[in-house]
Parts: C-alpha cells; structure tokens; sequence
C-alpha cells in the first residue's frame, strides 16, 4: 500500500480548525496537528484541541510562545474584550499570529516530510482580521516556497484553505457531514475556566448566528449571566 501524504494542520481548538482537521483527515492525509500556547486568556481553548484531535485520532504537538511579552491583544494583554460590534480591526487581533503560527507549520513540514499544510482561515463570517484574507495566504505561501529547503528544492508546500470562502453556516453543515462534534470545540474569546462561553463576544455571535442558519441545535455551553447586586 502506498503511504499517505502527510499534513500539518493548525488546531486551535475552536470550530473552523476542527472542521479543517476533519476535511484534510477525510481528503486521505495523514494529519498531524499543531496548537501554540502563546499565552492567550485561558486555557480552554488548548483543551478544546486535545478533545478535538482525540476524538479524530491525530497526533497533537502543542508549542509554548508566550506572545503575551508583545501584548497588544485583549486576547494576550490587559485589554478588556469587547461586547458589542466595533469598527475597523477589532482589540482582539493578535500582531502577526497567523503569520507566526504558519511559519511554525512550515518548519514542522519540512522535518516531518509533508507538502500540505490546512489552515481554517475564514473571510466571510469573521471578525476581520487582516491575516485571514485570500491575498495573506497566496503572499505567505510564496514565501515559504522561497525560504524553504523543499522550495528549493522543488517540493514547494502547499498551504490549503477548505473555509476561507464559506458562511459559518456552511462550515458547520460541512463539519457535521464529517462526523465533527462542535460540543468539544472552544470559540469564545473569554471563555471561563471550565470553558464555558460567555454568549457576548464578537466570536459568540458569529457561532451563535452560525449554528442557527445552518439549522442545527447550538452545542456550545455557555456560562450562567452574572447576578447583579
């Protein structure tokens, strides 16, 4: 039998990457998944990674890079974050994650021999962040097929996007038909302990709306309204 191609795939534990993990595990790639603990508010979300590649069976290396010594998030510093729909790039962009986290998913391909890494970007139900556009991604991969041994040596990698032109609706409909369970997935920005969402956030409403266009029962649990005195 000849052996699988291999593939990175960035996990963050919520539910675009979940649905791109099952779509390149369904695709026939031999899936090796990538988190980074870089210092985001809680840990939830990391947790939500190790359910999620779990339940799929696939391998899971989590890398510590603490971008809270940058800050400038409200994912990452001492920002509050925002409860009601802002203009422009909202608080919660973190400088240069995906750029980052890519360039980390390059590096874990070439030792690990693959061609493919899957990213579940988005730019149509999204918060706006520059570095989930189409032009991000085509810019990025030919700097990778520049500044890497495979590059040049003519096994450029391919960097694959299943969402970044689908609704949430779609991407959930897409998820389901793979057997993914969005109850094991994280999406909230300030997620408690336990990692129950807070119902509030910009990414709690695009999940929210996402599940009810698509027609299925939101999963997600979500922290109890705080009591006023």
């Amino acid at each position: 039998m000849n052996a699988k191609k291999k593939a990175v795939v960035l996990v963050s534990g919520g539910l675009d990457s979940a649905t791109a993990l099952a779509i390149a595990r369904d695709a026939g790639f031999e899936c090796h998944a990538l988190s980074v603990d870089y210092g985001q508010r809680h840990e939830s979300e990391l947790i939500a990674a190790r359910r999620v590649t779990a339940a799929l069976d696939v391998p899971l290396m989590i890398l510590p890079l603490d971008l809270r010594t940058i800050g400038g998030s409200a994912l990452t510093d001492d920002i509050d974050v925002p409860e009601e729909e802002t203009d422009g790039i909202p608080v919660t962009y973190v400088p240069a994650r995906n750029t980052i986290m890519l360039s980390l998913a390059v590096g874990y391909a070439e030792v690990l021999g693959a061609d493919d890494i899957f990213i579940g970007v988005n730019a149509v139900d999204y918060s706006g962040y520059p570095d989930c556009r189409p032009e991000f991604i085509a810019a990025f991969q030919a700097m990778a097929r520049l500044a890497t041994r495979a590059g040049v040596e003519g096994a450029p990698t391919t960097i694959h996007t299943p969402l970044i032109d689908l609704s949430k609706a779609e991407i959930i409909r897409k998820g389901m038909a793979l057997g993914v369970d969005y109850a094991l997935t994280v999406s909230c920005y300030q997620a408690d302990e336990e990692g129950r969402a807070c119902g509030r956030c910009d990414s709690c409403r695009i999940r929210r709306a996402g599940f009810a266009a698509a027609g299925v029962e939101d999963p997600t649990e979500y922290a109890p309204e705080p009591v006023l005195p």
